[in-house]
């Protein structure tokens, strides 16, 4: 059996790996993260400043801001191929007794979207940058290769008040519910008044905080260790090399791997096979949202492409079982090229044959570890019997 780990994840220096492969370059991060800080001074300033030209004579507050999604906890990959963009989502948030202050959610909505657009308007011109409207967000494109997303929540005030900056960036999340609530008529009081609002291009406001997922997030990984993050990652990997656009999401993977993780010593190659062996039944079995049992990550995708992410994920098993198996590491290394692409290394010098122990040992839940160490002492002292 072959050991392929190393082509997955290395801290060796020199040494290529997917992982490696798969980071932004200090480069491209450093444009993302100087673009973030001039999108939010414009906010920070506009959103005020063209609420107050508009009539709005009460003081306009300051937004809030946080990051959420796969910039925030380190699950984020670099395009593998266009129109695929590095994504960072940058919340932006107003009190919900402001924006309450007109009177039908609709208008609220729009007027939100509106002035985040207007105010951001100068700073595209200036920089060169593409500024579109999506219903959950404002998009700003800054560079081929990556956008930032600022989702619009409203948010209750006593929350608004105590929850400071840098507790809104520990807290953030990866998550929008595109239509967890809607509203029955276009009334405040038919809104929740104790909950994250997000301001909705199509459905005025909906229920959604992004906090309680990435709560679950960090918790998974905190658990499981940094190589259930490097599977989440590869599992986005394969997504972006076999879906140029759309396929599952991003949270629908890493709702879906998270129960069939389960930590392989020193071996990404085995524990990434675990899960997608058992990916594409909990895909077809449906995959909800994990800190919201109602909403349906399954279903945004829709059945036909639920068993198109299936078969894709079962073929990927078969070629990564397969290059495990393999007793030649050329081959191995060309079947993953084919299901991830350019970024995984061709280089079958690096890739060791494991012994059966060695791979039980990495593969065995903890308690099949310990039958068999228990196995081998009786063993031992069997052989220490006959030998009296």
């Amino acid at each position: 059996m072959l050991d392929l780990s190393s082509l997955f994840h290395t801290t060796v220096d020199g040494n290529s790996c997917l992982r490696e492969a798969l980071d932004l370059t200090p480069a491209q991060r450093s444009v993302i993260s100087d673009a973030r800080v001039e999108v939010r001074n414009c906010l920070r300033a506009g959103i005020p400043r063209v609420l107050r030209e508009r009539g709005y004579t009460k003081d306009v507050p300051e937004p809030r801001f946080f990051t959420q999604g796969s910039w925030a906890y380190k699950t984020i990959n670099a395009p593998a191929q266009p129109p695929q963009q590095a994504d960072l989502d940058d919340g932006c948030y107003l009190p919900l007794s402001f924006v309450s202050e007109t009177k039908r959610p609709s208008i609220a909505a729009r007027v939100f979207f509106n002035a985040a657009k207007e105010a951001l308007a100068p700073l595209a011109d200036r920089m060169g940058w593409e500024l579109t409207e999506k219903p959950t967000c404002i998009r700003m494109v800054i560079a081929e290769h990556a956008h930032i997303d600022v989702p619009l929540y409203a948010i209750p005030d006593e929350e608004f008040t105590s929850l400071a900056k840098a507790t809104m960036e520990h807290h953030a999340l990866d998550s929008i519910a595109e239509a967890a609530i809607k509203a029955e008529r276009d009334a405040w009081s038919a809104l929740p008044k104790d909950k994250v609002l997000l301001a909705h291009g199509v459905d005025d406001w909906v229920a959604s905080d992004p906090r309680p997922i990435k709560a679950w997030f960090l918790n998974e990984v905190e658990e499981k260790g940094e190589q259930f993050q490097r599977v989440v990652r590869y599992l986005k990997a394969f997504r972006d090399w076999h879906w140029p656009t759309k396929g599952p999401s991003s949270i629908l993977l890493m709702a879906a791997a998270a129960p069939l993780f389960e930590k392989r010593e020193r071996r990404d190659d085995l524990a990434l096979l675990d899960v997608v062996s058992a990916l594409p039944d909990r895909l077809r079995d449906g995959v909800s949202n994990p800190v919201e049992s109602s909403e349906s990550f399954t279903a945004r995708l829709g059945k036909d492409g639920v068993e198109e992410a299936a078969k894709a994920f079962e073929a990927l098993e078969v070629a990564l079982r397969g290059s495990i198996d393999a007793s030649n590491a050329a081959q191995a290394c060309s079947w993953l090229r084919k299901e991830f692409g350019s970024r995984f290394p061709d280089e079958p010098d690096r890739v060791k044959v494991s012994s059966v122990k060695a791979t039980i040992l990495a593969t065995a839940p903890r308690q099949a570890r310990v039958s068999l160490l228990a196995g081998r002492r009786l063993d031992e002292a069997g052989a220490g019997q006959r030998s009296d």
